[in-house]
């Protein structure tokens, strides 16, 4: 059986997008013209707008449609913005289609170069925010991550300005630790 993966992305952004309260209409528009299958091996196609996490390269996965798009709204890309996407090839790909210059890195790729980027994005948890990550976001940066310690960890926005960083939580989320980025066991007497 064949999949119509524009009825697939269609039924995604009015059954998972849209009530779910994104409501930025370059984005909307972005998520129904990404195809989110050619992120997959072709098995995995017919699952690519399903409300679920897809493996696409040993130990990664693609974030929940759903949530990808809450986290991109939240730090608001513009066009003709800089990105870094960190284990994220959906939300690259939603980003070039919104028009802005977008750098794919893994997770252990950033290393501490210093601002530049008015967006960085990861689809992977870390335990802790990588000081490296926020380093390489531009003073008016805005990143978008999840921060967890156990099964449920929150979606934060980081913005950066002259002053440093800070934080705040916008939706509850559980993605699967990023490769090196969960917590380290505890020492347990």
């Amino acid at each position: 059986m064949s999949v119509d993966f524009a009825i697939a992305r269609e039924h995604m952004v009015d059954s998972q997008i849209r009530p779910s309260d994104v409501t930025d209409l370059a984005l909307i528009d972005a998520l129904r013209k990404a195809p989110r299958e050619s992120l997959v091996s072709p098995d995995k196609a017919a699952l690519a707008y399903a409300d679920a996490e897809l493996n696409y390269a040993p130990g990664l996965f693609l974030m929940p449609p759903r949530d990808v798009a809450k986290l991109l709204q939240a730090i608001r890309p513009r066009a003709g913005e800089t990105a870094l996407a960190i284990a994220a090839p959906y939300a690259a790909l939603v980003l070039e289609i919104m028009g802005l210059k977008v750098t794919q890195a893994a997770p252990d790729a950033v290393t501490t170069r210093r601002g530049g980027y008015d967006v960085i994005i990861s689809e992977g948890a870390v335990s802790e925010v990588p000081e490296a990550w926020i380093k390489a976001l531009a003073v008016g940066g805005r990143m978008g991550l999840v921060q967890r310690q156990g099964p449920i960890g929150r979606a934060l926005l980081v913005s950066r300005s002259e002053a440093g960083a800070g934080s705040r939580p916008v939706f509850d989320a559980a993605p699967r630790f990023l490769p090196g980025f969960a917590p380290r066991p505890a020492f347990i007497f």
